[in-house]
């Protein structure tokens, strides 16, 4: 985003500061980082004057007996959009998941669900975009997929039947600084996904076509049993690997039509095919010859 306005990012560690370095020498002087905890509203409030848009990405997939739902979700929107008033923020764009509602049976999306209510209560104008699995070359999501889609075998949870409607982190980042520029009278939430749905084994045969490799053979283990398993890290680990609720996300089926959201951002969505040269380094495809 700092190749078209100034960049404030918000950090809470030196470690993260950190890894944001080589973006930081590459953006001539265009992306500051500052270390803030998120619970520290004044200090949200000063690292945000003069900052008309600000983007809230915070958020926890799995839930831990150190890192808890209410408050990466719910708490930080509360500090943030009482800061934002502060500091007379023109607007607040919010990163949600697709799914997500206070009544949600799944623990993080009803999270994420009442974290929206919270910023659409409040005196900034918001505008939260409710997306599903993004893919990136740099995304945790698309090593899982490389490692299943170059195994001989994959173990995948009901054989990969939940469907994915994966979105390019490009479009993304494109439907953010669109968001960031919606007249101020327009508010409200968003759902948008990747222009295409399907099943996660049709994905991972996917990926394995661009790596230039055969499907694997896949082998379906309940969900059951894998709902038994993580419930089992939760009882034991403080740091359990897999949750119950976080499952229930990986397993929530994604199937929308981007369209309406598209419009309405000006957002032409990256062919998925083109999303998968992109993420896992292979070549585009000649173009066609002229005809003669």
């Amino acid at each position: 985003m700092s190749g078209t306005r100034p960049v404030r990012a918000l950090v809470r560690s030196e470690r993260a500061a950190t890894s944001l370095d080589d973006l930081v020498a590459a953006s001539a002087g265009a992306l500051d980082v500052r270390i803030v905890d998120y619970a520290d509203e004044d200090g949200i409030r000063q690292a945000g004057e003069g900052c008309p848009v600000w983007v809230h990405l915070v958020g926890i997939l799995k839930e831990s007996k150190r890192a808890r739902y209410a408050d990466a979700h719910e708490g930080s929107c509360e500090v943030l959009a009482r800061a934002a008033e502060k500091a007379s923020a023109a607007r607040i764009v919010y990163i949600s998941i697709l799914g997500s509602r206070p009544d949600a049976k799944n623990a993080c999306l009803a999270s994420k669900g009442r974290a929206e209510a919270i910023l659409m209560g409040a005196a900034t104008p918001v505008t939260t975009l409710r997306v599903p699995l993004v893919l990136g070359p740099d995304e945790l999501a698309a090593a899982a997929l490389r490692g299943q889609a170059t195994a001989p075998v994959a173990f995948l949870t009901r054989g990969g039947a939940t469907l994915e409607q994966p979105i390019d982190e490009r479009d993304l980042v494109r439907a953010i600084q669109a968001a960031a520029d919606l007249p101020a009278d327009e508010e409200g939430g968003l759902d948008l996904a990747g222009p295409e749905s399907l099943t996660h084994r049709a994905l991972v045969a996917r990926v394995a076509g661009v790596l230039g490799r055969p499907a694997p053979r896949v082998l379906p283990v309940p969900l059951l049993a894998v709902q038994g398993l993580a419930g089992l890290f939760e009882a034991i680990s403080a740091e359990p690997p897999v949750t119950r609720a976080m499952l229930g996300v990986l397993e929530h089926d994604d199937a929308i039509d981007p369209a309406p959201s598209c419009r309405r951002l000006g957002l032409e969505l990256t062919p998925l095919d083109e999303t998968l040269r992109h993420v896992f380094g292979a070549p585009s495809p000649p173009p066609s010859p002229e005809p003669s």
